[in-house]
């Protein structure tokens, strides 16, 4: 039923004994505005469980259609942090150059189910990026969002 439901798409990056991790994701969402808080799940299977289990900071990137390609690569690949599209930020977190912004979040719970995790983290920096459509996942699939011709 969630392939039909469409959500965002980001990239979540951790440091771990000073190796990068990351993986793509949909389930982003904000917590709250008072502290800054936001939240994602994640399979206690990924490869990239270990650095967020053990990670004190986490970095959130919002994609754009430009990202599609990084989205790609974070998504299937092993080579993701090979290249000069990211940098070290505060706290040490991979933070990814020309996305449409990123947030950097201290990890204050990590709720396990089963298999999965709920990570709540809350917000210590981040910056708004180049503006770009939305990069949306729907159905299997990337897509974007059309606007409605509709005026108030």
């Amino acid at each position: 039923m969630f392939r039909r439901h469409a959500a965002g798409v980001v990239i979540v990056t951790a440091n771990h004994g000073g190796v990068p991790y990351g993986f793509t994701a949909t389930s982003v969402a904000s917590l709250s505005a008072d502290p800054p808080r936001f939240t994602f799940n994640m399979a206690r299977t990924s490869s990239s469980w270990s650095a967020v289990a053990n990670a004190d900071f986490v970095g959130v990137h919002m994609l754009g259609l430009m990202n599609r390609g990084l989205a790609d690569r974070f998504a299937r690949s092993r080579d993701r942090f090979e290249g000069d599209h990211w940098r070290r930020g505060a706290q040490d977190v991979p933070l990814l150059h020309d996305v449409t912004g990123w947030l950097v979040g201290r990890i204050v719970a990590r709720l396990s189910f089963e298999s999965n995790a709920v990570i709540v983290a809350e917000v210590v920096d981040g910056a708004v990026g180049r503006d770009d459509v939305p990069l949306l996942y729907h159905g299997g699939a990337y897509g974007q969002p059309s606007p409605l011709e509709y005026e108030i």
